[in-house]
């Protein structure tokens, strides 16, 4: 069930690129959904979770309409977090527990939320202006990730329908949503790569004495060949840094730090 109200790396902006957008790993990879809309998730309906959901939701969408990730680490930014509900055009709860009474241990106060909020296109357009950015515009360029994945003796390609990968599959749809990019992989049956879009080649190397994921990207556009990197991390981040960083060179914004 959903409630709604009217409209009316920093620990605000974290909130918002950490918190992924509500269902993106239930949609297809090159599916991108609402540019200005940003879901969080939030206990209670109570203004003291709120204020600081609908900042991180206002850095998300930020984020994603200009392609610059780097707005996520900006002062500017985290001092707009405090009026962001200004911007908010509407917003809803939905409630991740629909359907299940409330008990005596589980007051509304702490109940889980998805906090649905969607921002006025005009006012985010503004605040950019005033961040001296400007809307990424639309159809944006579509990726074809091509993935290898290694993990000990394993060495496979992370494709659309193949046996392996699932829980990869959805933290690269959900890298998609967050940054406003359409991506999408190869089907395991091809001989060969298929797809019309724009080549991310990537290799994601389980690394066992640091714990973690070292991932390497690569993508040429315009001419130019870029390479970026992590280290020791999540797959979920490895993939927020490949498309992150794509949507950085595709939207004009340079190559990735």
């Amino acid at each position: 069930s959903a409630t709604e109200m009217p409209g009316a790396v920093l620990p605000g902006i974290a909130l918002g690129l950490a918190l992924l957008v509500a269902g993106a790993a239930a949609r297809a990879a090159g599916t991108i959904g609402d540019l200005y809309q940003a879901t969080v998730f939030v206990t209670g309906q109570g203004e003291e979770t709120r204020g600081p959901a609908l900042a991180g939701a206002l850095a998300t969408v930020l984020v994603r309409v200009s392609g610059n990730p780097a707005l996520a680490e900006s002062p500017a930014v985290a001092a707009l977090g405090t009026g962001a509900g200004a911007a908010v055009a509407s917003l809803a709860y939905h409630d991740r527990m629909a359907g299940i009474p409330v008990h005596d241990e589980q007051g509304s106060r702490d109940r889980p939320y998805d906090l649905i909020v969607d921002f006025a296109p005009a006012a985010i357009d503004a605040m950019l202006a005033g961040l001296g950015e400007t809307p990424w515009a639309e159809p944006r360029p579509e990726l074809l990730a091509l993935v290898t994945v290694e993990n000990g003796t394993t060495r496979f390609p992370l494709t659309a329908d193949g046996a392996r990968g699932r829980d990869m599959r959805e933290a690269l749809a959900a890298a998609a949503t967050l940054y406003g990019v359409p991506v999408e992989l190869p089907s395991a049956a091809a001989a060969s790569p298929n797809g019309a879009g724009l080549a991310l080649d990537g290799t994601l190397r389980w690394d066992d004495a640091a714990l973690g994921w070292m991932a390497d990207w690569t993508i040429v556009a315009g001419g130019t060949t870029y390479r970026w990197t992590a280290e020791a991390v999540s797959f979920d981040q490895a993939f927020r840094v490949a498309v992150g960083g794509a949507a950085r060179i595709l939207s004009g914004h340079g190559a990735p730090h």
